[in-house]
This record gives C-alpha cells, structure tokens and sequence, in this order.
C-alpha cells in the first residue's frame, strides 16, 4: 500500500459506512475513475477484508467499449480476479420504454449490477463515483428543480451502492493512476456536448477558477443538508397517525386540523410522496398555503384548489378533513 492509498483508507475508515468484511462486485468500465476504484480497493482489501469480483459491461454503443472491456480483462488477469461481463442492449431498451440513450444505459446497466450482486452474494456494489460527479450532479438537479433534495444526490452509501472515492477529485484519481504506471481508457463521449451532464462539465473549470474550492463547499453542504433532511423525516414520521396519515383502504390524506404552513408542507411532502403524487416544490408551497387557514376550521363543505378537493373525512377522531386527487373526466 503506498502513501496515496493509506490517506484514501484512513479516511474512509474514519466515516460511517464504510464496508468491512465484505464481498464486493467493482463495477469498471475501463474508464480513469473505475480504474482507480479497482486498484485502490485491490490495494485495500486486506485491510478492509474485502473479498472483490469485477464487473464489466458493453452497453453496445461505441466500438471503443471492446478495447475497454480487454483493458478491464487484463487488468483482473494481474489481480488474479474473477471478472463478469455483460453486453446489454441499450438502443432496443429506449426504444421500447422511450428513454434517452443515457437512461437506458444507466437503468440497463444497474438492473444488471444488482443481479450480479446477488448471484454473486456481494454485500455492495462498488462504483467510482467522485466529487466531480457530485457536483455535477447538484447543478443538474438544481437546474431542474429539484429543492433541498438536489444537494445531497450521491451519498457515499446509498443502498447496494458505494462509492468509496466519492470525496476524491477527478484528477486525483489519473494522478494516482500515473504514478502506479496503471493505464486507463478515456470515454470520448464524455466531451461531447450531447448530454446536459456533458455540457455543465465543460462549464464546471471556468467555474471552478473563480471559486476552487467549489467541490469541497458543495460535499459540505450536502452533510449539512442531509442532516436537516434527516430531521425533517424523522419528526413528520412522528406525527403519523397522530397528525396526518395514508389509510390503506382509502386514497386520500387524512389530516388533524393544526398546523404551520411549514409544517403541513413536509406533512404533504412525505404523504404525496407515498401515494405516488406530484412533489413540485413550488406545488406544496401553494398548495401548502392555500390548505393551512382551512384545515384550520371545522368542516362545513368541500373545497376544491387545483385539482385537490379538501373535504370532512366522516370520522369522530381527531382526523377531522381528507385531502384527495380530484377525478377529472
């Protein structure tokens, strides 16, 4: 283990999560971050105890992906590593569910990883997100929408999924590669602008020359978001049935009548989210405020906002309205 990697293993060590013990399937694709993701863990995995099997797959897409696929062969070959491999069929996949060629890969490809897993009987799935990936990920998100939750898109652990190296820059995984004399193959698509992912990581260097240390203020707020998210799920999930609840033999929301418009917007946010509703930010604000002054008030008669109906729920406890999905005809 050199120097590099001692720092990488104390690190992560030190952090909740971090699998121990384990087997693990490496999902690489010949690419710098997967790359450096096997030989950090290969160099580790006495120390953690980890028992590692690689995974590789051609999406079908570029004909680079066999050059790749020999690349990740040799590779276990020096490592003496059980290697699986798979050719997935991407362009019939979007085809038939109506996805871009991007999707399709990544839910093909996923699909894939977690039937490899348990037929091999990993624990984990090791991927080689990084910070880069991370902070792209929060731009996109952001630009689409996507509130509070956008700031905490790729946790290190999150499911079957772990990304050891996700606190870890881009450039800092081909510097480890360089030194370690291990070759890697660069994806050439990842700079053409055909995707918005590809187009945010052309304008990520000008952003990073102004602000340099934008990946490592972004992962802090992530930590810090994801603790306000954490609190905020465990206190809604505390008022469940005593102040708002999903009845299993009803497809409304039921609701109590007190409540802060904060504090019904979580309450819906939680419940719509339950009942496969929409979750639009700016939806359960106006909805949110519209709702709290007359949940406020005993029932009289049904009111309708937007194609949500508020209504008496017809009960003698305290769940006193029902809020439900208008059915439109």
């Amino acid at each position: 283990m050199n120097h590099q990697e001692a720092i990488w293993l104390g690190a992560l060590q030190a952090r909740p999560g971090c699998v121990r013990n384990a087997r693990v399937l490496v999902a690489c694709s010949g690419g710098g971050d997967s790359v450096a993701l096997l030989a950090f863990l290969w160099a580790v995995r006495d120390s953690l105890g980890l028992d590692l099997t690689v995974a590789c797959a051609d999406h079908g897409l570029r004909p680079e992906a066999q050059d790749e696929l020999d690349l990740v062969r040799g590779l276990c070959r020096q490592a003496d590593l059980d290697l699986v491999e798979a050719r997935l069929d991407v362009r019939t996949h979007a085809r038939e569910q109506g996805l871009g060629l991007e999707t399709a890969a990544r839910e093909l490809r996923w699909a894939w990883l977690k039937a490899q897993a348990g037929a091999n009987r990993a624990e984990v799935v090791a991927t080689g997100h990084t910070l880069d990936d991370h902070t792209e990920t929060v731009l996109l998100r952001l630009a689409r929408g996507g509130g509070g939750g956008s700031l905490t898109p790729l946790p290190e652990r999150q499911g079957l999924r772990w990304s050891p190296l996700i606190r870890t820059r881009r450039a800092e995984l081909r510097a480890y590669l360089t030194r370690r004399g291990i070759r890697w193959l660069e994806d050439a698509s990842n700079a053409e602008p055909f995707t918005p992912r590809n187009r945010w990581r052309q304008l990520l260097p000008a952003l990073r020359r102004e602000a340099p240390a934008l990946d490592e203020h972004l992962w802090e707020t992530h930590l810090q978001v994801a603790e306000l998210l954490a609190f905020q799920a465990e206190t809604v999930a505390s008022w469940r049935g005593l102040r708002w609840e999903v009845p299993p033999d009803d497809p409304g929301v039921l609701l109590t009548p007190a409540w802060t418009e904060r504090e019904l917007r979580w309450a819906l946010a939680a419940a719509f989210q339950e009942r496969g509703w929409p979750r639009e930010a700016h939806l359960l604000r106006d909805l949110a405020a519209w709702l709290q002054p007359r949940a406020a008030r005993r029932p009289r008669a049904s009111l309708s906002w937007g194609g949500y109906r508020l209504s008496p729920s017809g009960r003698s406890d305290d769940f006193i309205w029902r809020l439900a999905k208008e059915i439109r005809t």
